[in-house]
């Protein structure tokens, strides 16, 4: 469970990311979050996985408080959340198998991570994680050779090798074309009810939203605004939420 009571953050120069949110998110749930750029989005992922520190407020993830946690606590958080980001942050020189194995590190000695003495046992974690997302045949391509869905696709294997009971993606689609937005979704939503992941995906694109979003949460000004299903996030209140008409950039190309 993740549960976030009169959260607020505050950056240093006084921008405020999130302004007094609760929450409860349950194991297992998947949950979409929208809003516009800087409503605190990313914000709530980040804080969630102890990046970004509380002002006030309590935060607690699997019954860990995070708020004030030591360095070796959110370590050992950050050991079972996966995160997922826009730009993949994948090391584009070596295999994806090696990326994948990235994944396992908090429990590899730093030693046989510089030299990849993996053993046979990690390697068939990667392997599944690999099959989970349908690209086990790249498992021994360099990176850099492979398209923005496959990159984004051994993004969510390694997360996938950590372990994990949370998962988070930061806008995992937002660079990628209509159908492999929708097949990255799809990938994301199978793990979570196949392996009961709690997952919390940022989007911009309420088609997708809707149509994934098992439980929406609308951010606006770093304050949850909606609370509810995909099926009663209308356009009346994905415009309450983004504060404006709703264009045709807020749904994937093709769909609006």
């Amino acid at each position: 469970m993740i549960e976030l009571k009169d959260v607020t953050v505050r950056y240093p120069n006084g921008v405020v990311g999130l302004d007094n949110v609760s929450l409860t998110i349950p194991d297992g749930q998947f949950v979409v979050v929208v809003g516009l750029s800087g409503a605190g989005k990313s914000t709530l992922i980040r804080t969630i996985n102890g990046l970004v520190p509380v002002t006030s407020g309590s935060l607690t993830v699997d019954g860990v408080e995070i708020a004030g946690a030591s360095n070796r606590q959110l370590r050992e958080v950050r050991s079972h959340i996966g995160m997922i980001f826009q730009s993949f942050n994948l090391v584009k020189r070596t295999s994806v198998m090696n990326n994948v194995m990235m994944g396992q590190l908090h429990g590899i000695p730093t030693w046989r991570s510089l030299i990849g003495a993996w053993t046979a046992a990690e390697k068939e974690t990667a392997f599944q994680s690999l099959e989970r997302v349908g690209i086990v045949e790249k498992t021994w391509t360099r990176a850099s050779q492979l398209s923005g869905g496959q990159q984004q696709r051994v993004a969510i294997a390694r997360a996938l090798a950590q372990d994990p009971s949370v998962m988070l993606a930061d806008e995992p689609v937002a660079s990628l074309d209509p159908p492999t937005a929708q097949m990255v979704m799809t990938d994301l939503q199978r793990i979570n009810r196949e392996l009961g992941i709690t997952t919390l995906v940022n989007l911009h694109f309420l088609d997708l939203a809707r149509q994934f979003g098992d439980r929406v949460v609308g951010m606006r000004a770093g304050q949850v605004v909606f609370d509810g299903t995909g099926a009663e996030a209308d356009d009346a209140v994905f415009e309450s939420i983004y504060g404006r008409s709703l264009k045709a950039s807020d749904v994937l190309p093709g769909d609006a």
